[in-house]
């Protein structure tokens, strides 16, 4: 069985092929398509099979990817403008004959109003639409997009936004890996849609007393308005659509759109998701 992998050079990617040799897939029955040329030879150091990334060669791509029995599509694209790239690589696995495909999408995407999520539901879209056998992978908020909160915490001793008391149910991203690695090396997922987060929801004031006890040094939660947040970014020296594009996350995370704790990713790897005094050890 060959497994393709579209997005494979990133960081996701690795920890997916990774889990995917933990269980015991030849190295050899990996396909790994990626922009990242050093990372490609690295993994054909390892006998994957790679090949470079390059959606504007339909033809090429679709051919690259003939035989493959099953493709992960990472949410591949940036923040506005991956839906183009996204389609280009689901037709290629439809001119490919690929049977069955597995996209990383968005926790909730049908139906959250989460700023991130409307690209992912419509790529959700362009593959019921394709004909394709498929499986969602909605994933949550990894827990690795706040290491930059707990270096906050260790310099200054204060983590501030304006999220207040929103509840995250972040996982890892080695925990949501592990969930692709088993939903493409075992039967039975066909046409479902997993949402994939962490076993416990918290808010930033947990988040602070975690790092302080992980760093064993006083941190606190300041909340702020939407308003307070916006002038301390740009008095940080943010520009305009960034702070912008971080109000509509934040503003999102407030109102709960990662809140949801099904216990689907637990089940799915078979074990607790990683918890976030272990992250934070890990980084400590």
């Amino acid at each position: 069985m060959t497994i393709a992998i579209i997005g494979a050079t990133g960081k996701y990617g690795g920890h997916v092929i990774d889990a995917l040799l933990e269980r015991g897939v030849t190295p050899s029955d990996i396909l790994a398509l990626g922009r990242d040329g050093g990372r490609l030879e690295a993994l054909a150091s390892r006998g994957l099979r790679t090949a470079p990334l390059d959606l504007d060669d339909a033809a090429g791509t679709a051919e690259t990817l003939r035989g493959a029995d099953k493709l992960l599509l990472v949410s591949i694209g940036a923040p506005g403008a991956a839906l183009a790239p996204r389609t280009a690589a689901i037709d290629a696995a439809t001119a490919a004959g690929v049977p069955h495909i597995v996209y990383t999408s968005a926790l909730g995407a049908p139906t959250t109003t989460f700023a991130l999520a409307a690209e992912h539901k419509a790529t959700e879209d362009v593959i019921t639409a394709s004909g394709m056998s498929a499986t969602f992978l909605r994933n949550g908020w990894w827990t690795e997009n706040l290491q930059q909160d707990f270096e906050t915490a260790r310099a200054r001793g204060v983590i501030a936004n304006s999220i207040g008391d929103g509840r995250l149910a972040t996982a890892t991203r080695r925990d949501t890996a592990e969930a692709a690695a088993v939903v493409l090396t075992t039967p039975g997922h066909e046409g479902h849609a997993y949402e994939l987060s962490g076993d416990t929801a918290w808010n930033y004031a947990e988040f602070a007393q975690t790092a302080q006890d992980v760093l064993g040094t006083p941190v606190r939660y300041e909340p702020l308005t939407p308003e307070q947040e916006r002038d301390m970014l740009l008095g940080a020296g943010l520009d305009e659509a960034t702070v912008g594009f971080l109000g509509v996350l934040h503003q999102g995370m407030r109102e709960g759109s990662q809140a949801m704790t099904t216990g689907e990713l637990s089940r799915l790897i078979g074990r607790p998701t990683t918890s976030m005094a272990d992250t934070l050890s890990a980084w400590n």
